[in-house]
């Protein structure tokens, strides 16, 4: 008696846009591991197990692909961070507080995009690098500092120069931290906001973060 040999299941057959975010987190993984000039199309291809006309197909190249990562990873950070400063009317060490956290946040749940931004760039790239990035966020801190210290009248003309302090701080700080990871990001908050808001020779012995 013949023997039945079971059908070996067929592959499902992935959607276009399924397909596209497969390559997407392929190639967000790639890049964050090598770099961008040291991942290939190839490798991108291979590790998601298509030919190499799939990823042109969907992209153009690899710089189509990178291009997409670096602007979700840019909105992403973006919008967490316009989400913590949204509440003008809150204490300025308050709003301070909530933008170095949700920084650490992003960090803490997207390690590999984190790299990704922060890397070297493309050269042929003239947008969404993690300087212009940061110029965007100093904007944003420039606006509230600009508010606060027009009530206090400071002078508004250095909101500017200390959004841009504030920001490079905590950007700094950040990619110190993503290696070390210690201590916990609100330790970290706190001692951030404790010195950018109290200064070295004001120093708390033990910051907490106000809302905690």
């Amino acid at each position: 008696m013949a023997e039945k040999h079971s059908a070996r299941p067929r592959a499902v057959r992935m959607t276009g846009r399924e397909r596209r975010e497969q390559l997407l987190a392929v190639g967000r993984r790639l890049f964050a591991e090598k770099g961008y000039d040291a991942t290939s199309v190839e490798e991108i291809a291979a590790r998601a197990k298509v030919s190499k006309p799939i990823v042109y197909e969907h992209f153009g190249g690899k710089e189509g692909l990178y291009a997409v990562v670096v602007d979700r990873e840019t909105q992403t950070l973006l919008s967490e961070l316009e989400t913590a400063l949204e509440d003008a009317s809150a204490h300025p060490r308050v709003l301070v507080e909530r933008a170095a956290l949700a920084f650490l946040t992003y960090i803490e749940e997207n390690e590999d995009g984190f790299r990704i931004l922060v890397r070297d760039s493309p050269v042929e790239r003239g947008s969404g690098t993690f300087s212009s990035l940061l110029g965007d966020v100093a904007t944003t801190a420039e606006s509230i500092l600009a508010l606060h210290f027009r009530t206090r009248k400071y002078r508004v003309h250095d909101a500017a120069l200390y959004a841009q302090m504030l920001v490079g701080m905590v950007a700094f700080t950040g990619q110190w931290w993503l290696e070390h990871r210690s201590p916990p990001k609100e330790q970290l908050a706190a001692r951030m906001v404790n010195l950018a808001w109290r200064g070295l020779a004001g120093l708390e012995r033990a910051p907490e973060l106000t809302e905690r």
